[in-house]
């Protein structure tokens, strides 16, 4: 990384700030006094600032436990959002996947942009699964039209294959690969259901910590942050019973 930029990352300053400072004789990579921005720093150099060492800290990955009543947003005028819930939230956090203000459960925030975007891209096929509660229970034609894919309200193509079954009751499973505006409310609506609470459970090869409470987050592990399908696919050669596999 260029020496101005892993400054302007590691600290409050900006790259022009940077610059002064290296005008001034403040910067210096293993003891040697650097005046070249465009210094490469390597994984194992020291670079000190006035005499003490700057320390770029690593990419942040974060689930949460998402409550209703927040948005998955960076800023709200007139609701909570999730990064509230963060003690001392790292700069640049991003939601991958977000949930609606009354929809609970797993949200996944990163100020790692690549990353994030392996998450939300439609070409990675990251399998989303939720239990969703209905308000009158499944019927073989849901799951069939589910399966075929659905054609949502004011929307051009049907929505992708996707898998729902019975848990409990009027308690339902689905696992999608899309991520369109509150499309499983929408996909169970044009099926003539009414969706009254939404849960999702994992994202990929992230499943919600059992162990989190609503409101609660934790680290991702380094197997969860690999777990993000890094491959393209083919969304059209993803049926329903790959689902299952995939999630």
């Amino acid at each position: 990384m260029r020496l101005d930029k892993y400054l302007s990352h590691a600290t409050e300053y900006s790259r022009a700030q940077v610059k002064k400072l290296l005008r001034d004789k403040r910067i210096s990579i293993n003891g040697e006094l650097v005046r070249q921005a465009d210094r490469v720093v390597e994984a194992n150099d020291k670079v000190c600032l006035d005499d003490e060492q700057v320390i770029l800290a690593g990419p942040s990955y974060l689930m949460v436990y998402k409550p209703a009543g927040y948005v998955c947003a960076t800023t709200d005028s007139e609701n909570p959002i999730v990064l509230d819930l963060i003690d001392s939230a790292p700069d640049k956090l991003s939601v991958a996947g977000r949930l609606d203000k009354d929809t609970t459960g797993l949200v996944l925030l990163s100020n790692d942009g690549q990353w994030i975007h392996r998450v939300i891209s439609p070409r990675s096929v990251c399998v989303k699964v939720y239990h969703a509660t209905l308000d009158a229970p499944l019927t073989d034609e849901i799951v069939q039209n589910f399966a075929a894919g659905v054609q949502l309200k004011n929307e051009d193509k049907p929505t992708q294959p996707a898998q729902v079954s019975t848990l409990e009751g009027n308690v339902v499973r689905v696992a999608l690969i899309e991520g369109r505006y509150h499309q499983v409310k929408r996909m169970f609506a044009a099926c003539g259901r009414h969706v009254e609470a939404l849960h999702r459970t994992s994202i990929g090869g992230i499943t919600l910590d059992p162990a989190l409470e609503p409101g609660q987050y934790r680290a991702l592990s380094e197997e969860e942050i690999r777990s993000v399908n890094l491959r393209s696919v083919n969304v059209r050669s993803v049926n329903v019973r790959s689902l299952n596999e995939r999630s």
